[in-house]
């Protein structure tokens, strides 16, 4: 398939996930980056810290997600210095619709999932469009491989309708070893089908003490 020559986007793969609990937040995201049929490399992280138990998952075009990650990573530390406090989960996540929306003319191809303790010490994870439309909820996943898994999360977690009143917490009802091996499972699922997920899963799991990573093996091929 033959591309205009003025065409600037590239979808370098890859898949995130994250799942919000009552006192923990858990976001994974392979460590593939490919263009095509072809293997970048088998190790590049996808996630990035950058406030207050906050990271941030993205999934899309790798030079637009430097570039954003980049300007957040700016931003929160003009926050720090004009506050004298780093800068809460849910003010990230608004600075970070409000960043994308700026650029909606000529957006960042980055598909982000934003996951994090909100001030109340509850999980908390936010889903994005490419151009700032988001929403808090107990679960998502974007990239490549986010059709192979989001019915899999459904089905599991059954998040409650916003619709319902009154308005239920969007959070997970399992445990911190439940949603670790719940994301363990569904990208070894993933890898089986989407060719642009794979090698290795790094998981962040962000709690009242602190944030820690764990990495496992994924498929190769």
């Amino acid at each position: 398939m033959s591309r205009r020559g003025d065409w600037v986007y590239e979808n370098n793969g890859g898949t995130c996930v994250a799942i919000a609990g009552a006192d923990y937040c858990v976001v994974a995201a392979d460590t593939r980056l490919s263009v095509g049929y072809s293997i970048l490399t088998r190790d590049h992280s996808k996630i990035c810290d950058l406030a207050d138990k906050c990271v941030l998952a993205s999934s899309g075009f790798q030079g637009d997600i430097k570039a954003l990650h980049k300007n957040l990573a700016a931003r929160e530390l003009l926050y720090q210095h004009q506050h004298n406090k780093r800068m809460s989960c849910p003010a990230m996540a608004q600075l970070l619709s409000n960043t994308l929306y700026y650029k909606r003319f000529f957006p960042y191809y980055a598909f982000n999932v934003l996951g994090g303790l909100d001030s109340e010490g509850k999980g908390c994870v936010f889903t994005y469009d490419a151009v700032g439309s988001y929403e808090r909820t107990g679960y998502s996943a974007q990239g490549t491989g986010s059709t192979l898994i989001m019915p899999v999360l459904d089905n599991q977690l059954k998040s409650p309708s916003p619709l319902l009143l009154p308005a239920r917490d969007a959070v997970t009802p399992l445990s911190e070893s439940e949603a670790i091996d719940l994301v363990k499972d569904v990208f070894a699922s993933a890898t089986e089908r989407d060719i642009y997920t794979g090698d290795k899963l790094e998981i962040v799991v962000i709690n009242k003490a602190g944030t820690k990573r764990e990495y496992i093996e994924l498929r190769k091929d």
